[in-house]
């Protein structure tokens, strides 16, 4: 990895202010460190003071920080890297604490459909007749029956409640027959624009409902409520429970797309609860209110500051297999090419009244059809207002086409791509095929074209482990064995920046973040062993062993 440790020794990084700066807070030494910062890319040690990196380079030169106060830590070769970046996360801690969880949030694991029926079950007895019931994270290839949850599975779980499976990919939801009937929707209800009420082969509702038809829905039967204080607390305890989350699998900022939850963020800050950064991305009232009141991208400060906006979606899932592609999908009669969700000349003055704004753009967009429209949209809304540095976002951007990559190049848009889905989700790539896998979460291909993508889980939708996006990059196999789109693979030391410097880069941050360099903000984690040294399908399996935020140790707590 570029400057190795024998041609680091004696040489260190320590800014001029520096230099006359006192006693360090804390010294780290005696570790393998991956700053990357290409001026050192391997360093021994560093200095921490006031929640920066003071000096780094040595173990000889850093020891000099050390004063009658410092802190010292002894990492005994163990790795050392920068905080991991999430640039497209929804969060979600109250959903893990309070919902029904039919599926494993973090990590690969196979359930049955009676499983969810039965954790349904228990929901539906404490629960009102005519209220929802719904449970959360299901993988619809994550089934030990080998079959499609369906309609009548989830007649079992009662016949008096609206049941509703969420899908952790968010654009699907299969639903009981009670629902549908409360909702007015038939066999014969025709698709509304955007979304589809799926059949079974003799032309009834098998229970699939997919993108914009899910609200027609969701209206129907009623949801139990909470007072406002206990719906303060619940989402308080989420905010402090999913901080927790992230810190321990290294991440030490998250982009967060969820309402609602800024105020509790804010609180949880106050009362040291909130152990994460925060790039926080607003949508309906909140990007309203800083339209309407002149707050614009970056407001706040290096723990809590506005990004983007949040996620505008053009188009349907990946994972679900409903987003819009050029091409049909394979084996579907008649041919289908997913789901549009917005037309291009709503998105255009959406593009247009936020850029004018100067709240920097950001579309979920995964097929190459729905990348168009966005990208479309963006080239008129800089025309229109042009500004330099803006890197509009595109989250997923997940099938690309070189004339994509080159007006995607053209305006330095900033991919959020799928981190972990190349591990966790190959399952689902054989609806695709190999031709189209080999331009699908394309890294290779966008680094190669000088574009600086990051990693964006999209939890819930696809666990959060950076360790496990990390490998997925590299080796493009997943987690049955399967290798897709292998021309796609990056090497270590470039997954390493997707997860680091490029999450930085995606929110303009990467003056303060996202490298071990002096003068940025001291957010590490230390690995117990060296991805460089395992071998690369054990790289998810390495254990986190502390992460630090600002000079602070958050995990373990």
């Amino acid at each position: 990895m570029g400057l190795g440790m024998a041609g680091m020794a004696g040489r260190s990084l320590i800014p001029a202010m520096a230099q006359n700066a006192g006693d360090a807070d804390l010294v780290v030494f005696n570790a393998k460190v991956y700053t990357v910062d290409a001026r050192m890319p391997n360093a021994e040690a560093f200095a921490v003071k006031d929640g920066r990196f003071l000096a780094v380079g040595s173990t000889a030169d850093i020891k000099g920080f050390i004063g009658k106060k410092t802190q010292t830590y002894d990492a005994k070769q163990m790795t050392i890297v920068p905080g991991f970046i999430d640039t497209h996360n929804h969060g979600g801690g109250e959903g893990l604490l309070y919902d029904v969880l039919v599926g494993n949030p973090y990590q690969v694991e196979f359930v049955t459909i009676d499983s969810i029926v039965e954790k349904l079950r228990v929901r539906a007895q404490a629960t009102p007749p005519g209220y929802w019931v719904e449970g959360y994270f299901h993988d619809d290839t994550k089934i030990k029956d080998k079959r499609p949850l369906n309609a009548q599975d989830l007649d079992r779980v009662s016949t008096e409640h609206p049941v509703c499976v969420h899908h952790r990919g968010g654009h699907t939801g299969f639903y009981n027959s009670k629902a549908f009937q409360m909702a007015g929707i038939t066999k014969d209800t025709p698709n509304p624009y955007g979304g589809t009420y799926d059949r079974n082969a003799q032309g009834e509702l098998n229970g699939r409902v997919t993108d914009r038809a899910m609200p027609t829905i969701d209206k129907a039967g009623q949801r139990v409520t909470y007072s406002a204080e206990v719906k303060q607390k619940r989402v308080f305890d989420g905010v402090a429970f999913i901080s927790q989350k992230f810190v321990q699998y290294g991440l030490t900022t998250v982009h967060h797309d969820e309402a609602g939850v800024l105020p509790a963020m804010q609180e949880q800050r106050l009362r040291g609860g909130l152990l994460h950064r925060v790039s926080y991305e607003p949508y309906d009232e909140l990007l309203e209110a800083m339209i309407s009141n002149g707050i614009e991208t970056g407001f706040g400060d290096e723990y809590i500051s506005f990004g983007a906006t949040a996620e505008h979606t053009v188009d349907g899932s990946f994972s679900e297999r409903t987003m819009a592609i050029s091409t049909p999908y394979k084996d579907i009669s008649p041919p289908y090419h997913g789901n549009l969700t917005e037309t291009q000349e709503d998105l255009n003055a959406w593009a247009e009244r936020v850029h004018r704004a100067n709240i920097r753009l950001n579309c979920h967009a995964n097929g190459d059809v729905a990348i168009d429209r966005v990208l479309t949209a963006y080239e008129r809304a800089l025309k229109l207002y042009p500004r330099a540095g803006v890197r509009p976002k595109i989250t997923h951007c997940s099938l690309v086409n070189d004339s994509l990559v080159a007006r995607m190049k053209a305006m330095d848009v900033v991919p959020a791509e799928f981190s972990t889905y190349a591990y966790y989700n190959a399952d689902k790539f054989h609806f695709y095929g190999e031709d189209v896998m080999r331009h699908m979460t394309a890294f290779r291909t966008l680094i190669d074209a000088g574009i600086t993508p990051a990693a964006g889980s999209d939890f819930s939708p696809g666990p959060f482990a950076p360790l496990m996006a990390m490998q997925g990059m590299v080796t493009r196999t997943g987690w049955n064995g399967e290798t897709w789109g292998a021309n796609q693979k990056i090497t270590i030391d470039e997954a390493l920046r997707v997860n680091t410097i490029n999450g930085a880069y995606n929110a303009r941050e990467e003056t303060i973040k996202g490298s071990i360099t002096a003068g940025k903000l001291a957010d590490f984690v230390v690995l117990a062993e060296d991805f460089h040294s395992v071998g690369k399908e054990k790289i998810k399996d390495i254990q986190i062993v502390r992460t630090v935020v600002g000079g602070k140790t958050v995990y373990p707590g």
